[in-house]
């Protein structure tokens, strides 16, 4: 089968390998019929980060049909169309039980890897494979492609929201104009905020913020962006804000842009040597957030959102390639060409 491995900085290529097998009871095999590029895949790409070369790429996001399953599954089977989470809860443990199956305390390896690919190994996958009802063939293509969203980003910007706190009638800030500051708008506006105030400086990005329920466009950075959100907010700052990007820049502009007790959601993965907190002190600001609980929020939620046709995150995937394609859609990624890559596998 094909599959996407990293061969250095600048550079992933395609590999034909084995096709995987079932090695643990609780593994299923899937049939990749979408996956992508996420920008947390850019870190290695960019060699921001270190990654061995020629190895497993990081893909983890991807829906795909069950094409054959180990024996302690009893939750989907052979021919079942799926969404397979960047998480793989157990469902039963404290932490999934209270909504945060991202962090599952039963599973340690806990993570996908290796999505971008023909066919993915997915363990441990009793709980957290999420059902769709049908067959790929009965959606559009824009409707697969708001699937694929709730594999992380979609769920990942609700995660936000939901650390945030956001409620009806609140005005809340989204740090981020990648797909998960755009879903984190989404996230916004079906948790009922009233005013949402997108930091963003790409007008292709502006308009989808908007599209999906922004009142307003903050283009500025560091002091003055904080200063135009203290004026949209006569003074006061947000009652939440969704922190999408991770560096330290995103997080100091999050706590300057709330007002004393609020609440920020951070799903941006850090990737900064420091943090300073003595602000989120002074003003009694409560910074929650972390791995998003994907299994459960497309459970509760999410997957009936996207099925009523309540929210259009598939908007994202801005360019589509072929898997062959896959350095294409990294090179669109990372020269800003594409908000989401999305990668057509069958």
């Amino acid at each position: 089968m094909k599959t996407a491995i990293f061969v250095e900085p600048g550079n992933v290529a395609i590999k034909n390998v084995d096709k995987p097998t079932i090695q643990a009871d609780d593994d299923v095999i899937l049939h990749v019929v979408r996956t992508c590029v996420c920008g947390s895949d850019l870190w290695a790409y960019r060699g921001l980060e270190e990654k061995a070369h020629d190895s497993e790429n990081g893909g983890h996001e991807a829906i795909g049909i069950v094409e054959e399953v180990g024996t302690a599954i009893t939750t989907v089977k052979p021919g079942d169309f799926v969404i397979a989470p960047f998480t793989h809860g157990c469902g039963h443990c404290a932490a999934c039980r209270a909504g945060f199956d991202g962090v599952c305390q039963e599973h340690a390896n806990n993570f996908t890897a290796g999505a971008q690919a023909e066919y993915l190994r997915f363990t441990h996958a009793e709980w957290s494979l999420v059902k769709v009802p049908g067959q790929p063939e009965d959606y559009s293509e824009e409707m697969l492609k708001s699937l694929l969203t709730l594999a992380d980003v979609m769920a990942t910007g609700y995660h936000a929201a939901r650390m945030a706190q956001v409620s009806t009638g609140d005005t809340v800030v989204v740090v981020g104009d990648g797909a998960v500051g755009l879903c984190g708008v989404i996230a916004a506006r079906l948790r009922g905020a009233k005013r949402i105030i997108a930091m963003s400086r790409h007008e292709d990005r502006q308009q989808l913020a908007r599209e999906f329920g922004a009142t307003d466009i903050v283009a500025e950075r560091g002091d003055e962006a904080v200063a135009k959100v203290k004026a949209l907010t006569n003074g006061d700052g947000a009652d939440a804000v969704l922190e999408c990007v991770g560096s330290e820049l995103a997080n100091v502009t999050a706590m300057q842009v709330a007002r004393p007790g609020a609440a920020i959601g951070r799903v941006g993965l850090p990737h900064e040597p420091k943090m300073d907190m003595a602000p989120s002190f002074f003003n009694n600001i409560t910074i929650a957030g972390g791995i998003a609980s994907v299994t459960t929020y497309d459970k509760q939620l999410l997957l009936k959102a996207v099925l009523d046709g309540e929210i259009h995150p598939g908007k994202v995937f801005t360019k589509s390639f072929t898997l062959d394609e896959i350095n294409t859609a990294y090179q669109a990624m990372d020269n800003r060409q594409a908000i989401k890559s999305l990668l057509v596998v069958d």
